[in-house]
């Protein structure tokens, strides 16, 4: 069996850093993606020191329409196959809608959506048949739920779930496993922890560190998981979002409206 190269898009913090450092963990080499300047060198250099894996960098914007292809070139150029491909890179907001410009929004599809369609065609194209490959798409709660002031992040999720579905169905019969992971909140940068400390109950429970998410992630993936959901309380909210009624749900967020005054 190959040693296994894994590419990790927006590598360089939260989530994407945690899997970098959980696979480097179990001994596998990466290819890590992000824009320039944020910090990618620095975490490459550890991984090294710490894990002893090979690590190569690429700086670039996945929103750049030539970015995904580049990618593999660079892989065929240093004669590297990738087994395990983690899309990752997104662009979240907590805004109405109105309050973002038509360049943000057109940002997010580009990254939330584009990107993981077209770098999974690219993988699925260098892989090879006879080696189990992973392909894992880091999905949202948000996909599952009607969340306003995450119009279009929620919707962008809800895209990946069904293309992963749909995904894994054409993939049956094949070495390639596909896994949904499909996380709640995650404590990723300062100012998102500062806003889930406040949170209470059940809402503060769905909150989890990315070091674990990226831990259960990686374990669901190798097991061939068809979604991963991190958290006791994450999967009992998947649960009663199939048993409540419309219209409690509807009453729910709009209450959760109104205490943001609309």
């Amino acid at each position: 069996m190959p040693q296994l190269t894994a590419i990790i898009t927006g590598a360089s913090e939260g989530l994407g850093k945690a899997f970098a450092i959980e696979l480097g963990k179990r001994g596998i080499n990466m290819v890590l993606i992000s824009l320039p300047d944020t910090g990618l060198d620095n975490l490459a250099k550890y991984i090294r020191k710490n894990f002893e894996v090979r690590v190569d960098v690429i700086e670039l914007d996945l929103t750049n329409a030539e970015s995904h292809q580049q990618i593999f070139a660079y892989l065929t150029q240093q004669q590297l196959t990738a087994y395990i491909l983690i899309n990752n890179a997104g662009i979240g907001n907590w805004d109405w809608f109105i309050d973002n410009s038509t360049d943000f929004y057109k940002k997010q599809i580009d990254l939330n959506i584009t990107t993981p369609v077209l770098l999974t065609r690219l993988f699925l194209g260098q892989v090879d048949a006879s080696v189990t490959s992973y392909i894992l798409n880091v999905g949202s709660m948000g996909g599952r739920f009607v969340v306003p002031r995450k119009q279009v992040y929620g919707a962008s999720k809800a895209f990946i779930n069904y293309f992963t579905q749909c995904m894994q169905l054409e993939l049956l019969g094949t070495n390639v496993k596909m896994s949904l992971l499909s996380p709640g909140g995650i404590n990723t940068k300062p100012e998102l922890l500062v806003i889930n400390q406040q949170l209470k109950g059940i809402a503060k429970a769905t909150i989890l560190e990315a070091d674990e998410v990226a831990r259960i992630a990686i374990d669901g993936l190798f097991k061939g998981k068809k979604e991963i959901i991190p958290g006791a309380a994450n999967k009992l909210l998947v649960i009663l979002n199939g048993i409540l009624p419309g219209f409690i749900k509807s009453a729910i967020i709009k209450g959760k409206l109104k205490e943001h005054g609309k």
